[in-house]
């Protein structure tokens, strides 16, 4: 796929699958000050239990694909004039929005139906595309290691179909390692909303208070503040000041950083501290 490959600087790879999910609402209310401090410090979660990732942009760099079958798609139909959509347009209209919200926001006068149909043939050529250029996010695998090893749970939870969903924890080898896939449109709303995280804490019987979240895009970091748990934000792609004005804790560009593995080393000391006082 030599267009692929020369149209950006995004693309990487791993390994990941899962089956379970919840579709129905919450079984709990979800109550949320704008005061509230604890999402705004990953080591409020102390002790940690449970790590929610996202998909797309968070465990794979999958973006430059969604972007490139987007650039590709739209310009066939003469969107923008016929000119190629840009990176900036692709980061502010269209990353971390679930495919009903873009129905509206990229074909406001097209019949529901005609937009859907769009929408299910770009996935099929993303799908086909990401079978052969997806990569991992630096560092995952070591951090999944971490996770195991601490004996966390962990669910995705992502607002892409679940096909790719599904297609990406298997090509990323993860099919293991999660223990729950909640897929934003089977749940009441889809993020930015809370309730697929809320889904994914219920499902796994975790308190928010012992849980934290890695999210790439602002619709993603508000959902995960929403549900009450601090964000740490993955600047792979989006901008840093953009992941930040969002309300993400942190913001690394992948797993490798030290910032990173220096925070989860302090909440997992706190959390053995917490068990030998118990």
């Amino acid at each position: 796929m030599p267009a692929l490959q020369l149209f950006s600087p995004f693309l990487p790879k791993l390994p990941f699958f899962c089956t379970l999910n919840l579709s129905a609402p919450p079984a709990f209310s979800f109550r949320m000050s704008s005061s509230t401090p604890r999402c705004s410090s990953l080591a409020s979660v102390a002790p940690l239990e449970a790590i929610l990732f996202d998909i797309d942009g968070t465990l794979a760099d999958s973006d430059p694909i969604h972007y490139y079958a987007f650039r590709e798609m739209l310009q066939e139909l003469g969107f923008n004039g016929g000119d190629p959509i840009t990176e900036e347009f692709f980061i502010n209209n269209i990353s971390g929005k679930h495919n009903e919200e873009l129905c509206h926001v990229l074909f406001p006068d097209w019949d529901l139906e005609r937009a859907r149909k769009f929408f299910d043939d770009k996935e099929a050529m993303f799908r086909r595309l990401a079978a052969e250029q997806t990569e991992p996010v630096a560092g995952l695998d070591a951090l999944c290691r971490w996770v195991e090893d601490k004996g966390l749970r962990r669910a995705a939870v992502t607002n892409a179909p679940r096909a790719n969903a599904e297609m990406l924890i298997s090509l990323l080898g993860l099919e293991e390692f999660f223990e729950l896939l909640v897929i934003g449109n089977e749940c009441e709303r889809p993020k930015p909303f809370p309730d697929p995280y809320l889904n994914a804490l219920q499902g796994l019987g975790v308190s928010a208070d012992h849980a934290f979240v890695f999210e790439d895009s602002v619709s993603g970091i508000k959902a995960g503040m929403a549900a009450g748990m601090p964000v740490v934000g993955l600047a792979l792609r989006n901008p840093e000041s953009l992941l930040t004005g969002a309300g993400a804790a942190m913001v690394i560009e992948d797993y490798t950083e030290s910032k990173l593995w220096n925070i989860l080393e302090e909440i997992a000391n706190k959390k053995q501290e917490f068990e030998v006082i118990t």
